[in-house]
């Protein structure tokens, strides 16, 4: 895959304004894509769209397929003639710089259990369950059924409680309202010149429906137990490395089965993004098992992963893919020469170039490269900056002061605030994709974090506030891409080559 020189943000759809609680999929969507279009951008970078796991992370989803019902807008439900402007009347008021997960959780049930009720089978919905049926039936009858034993986990699942057949409708219909508003921002966006950047999670959390109803693809025991959970060592974001808690593959039998389920991940994914980033790439040669009974990620081991055998497989059936890998960590020149095989992009984040790893300064950038300033894992790069200053105050912190001298040196600036000059960095880089977190955009600091590793709570809830992207930011945003080159080209230039 060859990508044009262009840029982008980088910004999750919870994050996206609105009175409801919680970004979505509505009017305020389509204002950040003329937005975008406004500062010439091409890519809409996103974190996965499934339904938010424990801790509301959207990398441990009770479904590989399913669309989140946080994301659906009630103002399209009423668009749609589910419900009436009355019943938004009475929406509870929200924060505004942060999700309130069990909140909107309350509230977005509430409208969609509504709007259901008015809802009659259409063609449409027929042609779209028929289309989706190899995920969308096991996912409602999973979600039936947890609803009738009580969310408990499935391997407690009692037998004698049948999956009631409305509910299971009922979650169909959430799922067709989902993808026909994905689609309707999708086509929104193209018209505009943009590409949509998804994501593909490695993993898949164990309460899931893909689970449930492929466990022997999972590492599980006779009574469906976790035998060994995914995470990574030690590293930069945990002393203890990363316990994520879900189960690990039998590469063998998904191997045997001519790895199916990935592939139609994959075709899913394709059909519903112009881009796809591969969340933890390097999983695939070799993957970090850790014992579930361990409570850190400490005493796991690597595991050889399927390696070319799976790329090659998605090839033959879905054609050249347009894949961009997620090589950062513990990264071994297998990783590099799988990835180089195939010929995906990888990543570069600016913030690790800084701390020791020449690969992630921008000076040392290939054009084959996803460029990032931070990622939804780092801090704000203004943040970073002032825990950097903080840090290098006190004695013993020699690794700190020496990142902060390369820093100072490499910008030539020991401003208050740097997240400009580190823009400007990753836009004037080689890399043929540049992607900058909206916070960096909007020069905020620490508070605006995304996501901590390894903490399990506090994360995913930061939400920008309408008129924070003003015009005066929209228009440096358009110059320094303009000076960069990375304007968007006339609307009919693919982004592809």
């Amino acid at each position: 895959m060859k990508l044009q020189r262009s840029s982008g943000i980088l910004l999750h759809l919870t994050s996206l304004p609105g009175r409801f609680g919680v970004g979505d999929l509505g009017p305020e969507s389509r204002d950040f894509a003329d937005a975008l279009a406004e500062a010439k951008q091409r890519v809409w970078c996103i974190l996965p769209f499934g339904p938010p796991g424990p801790f509301n992370s959207p990398y441990q989803s009770c479904s590989a397929f399913a669309g989140s019902p946080l994301a659906i807008s009630p103002e399209e439900l009423v668009e749609r003639g589910y419900l009436s402007k009355k019943d938004l009347q009475d929406a509870p008021r929200f924060p505004a710089g942060r999700v309130d997960y069990p909140g909107v959780t309350r509230y977005k049930n509430k409208l969609l259990r509504r709007a259901f009720l008015a809802f009659t089978e259409t063609h449409e919905f027929r042609e779209f369950s028929a289309s989706n049926a190899a995920w969308l039936d096991p996912y409602a009858n999973f979600m039936a059924l947890r609803h009738a034993n009580r969310y408990k986990p499935w391997n407690a699942f009692d037998a004698r409680r049948k999956p009631s057949a409305q509910i299971a409708r009922y979650h169909a219909f959430v799922q067709f309202e989902f993808f026909r508003q994905w689609a309707r921002l999708r086509k929104y966006c193209r018209a505009r010149g943009i590409s949509m950047l998804g994501d593909l999670p490695f993993y898949v959390e164990y309460n899931s429906a893909d689970v449930w109803s492929h466990p022997t693809l999972f590492d599980l025991d006779e009574n469906h137990h976790m035998r060994t959970v995914g995470g990574v060592p030690p590293d930069y974001f945990s002393a203890d490395g990363q316990r994520w808690g879900s189960p690990t593959y039998q590469w063998n039998r998904i191997a045997d089965e001519e790895f199916r389920w990935w592939i139609d991940r994959f075709r899913f994914a394709f059909e519903h993004l112009d881009l796809l980033r591969v969340d933890h790439f390097r999983g695939f040669e070799a993957y970090w098992s850790v014992p579930a009974k361990d409570k850190t990620a400490r005493g796991g081991k690597w595991i050889e992963g399927p390696g070319a055998r799976l790329f090659e497989a998605v090839k033959q059936e879905l054609g050249d893919a347009p894949i961009v890998a997620e090589n950062l960590g513990d990264i071994s020149p297998a990783v590099e020469a799988l990835r180089n095989q195939f010929g995906f992009p990888g990543l570069a984040v600016l913030q690790f170039g800084f701390s020791g790893d020449g690969t992630h300064l921008p000076t040392n950038y290939t054009q084959h490269t996803v460029a990032f300033t931070g990622t939804h894992d780092n801090n704000t790069t203004n943040g970073w900056w002032h825990e950097l200053q903080e840090c290098g105050k006190h004695s013993g912190a020699d690794g700190e002061r020496e990142t902060l001298d390369r820093v100072k040196t490499f910008l030539q600036t020991d401003a208050a605030e740097i997240h400009w000059p580190c823009i400007g960095a990753v836009m004037e880089s080689r890399a043929d994709l540049a992607i900058v977190p909206l916070q960096d955009v909007l020069g905020l600091g620490g508070e605006a974090r995304m996501n901590f590793p390894g903490r399990q709570k506090g994360n995913w809830a930061w939400r920008f506030e309408r008129g924070r992207l003003s015009t005066a930011i929209l228009e440096q945003l358009r110059d320094v891409t303009e000076a960069t080159g990375r304007a968007a080209p006339a609307q009919s230039e693919k982004l592809l080559r």
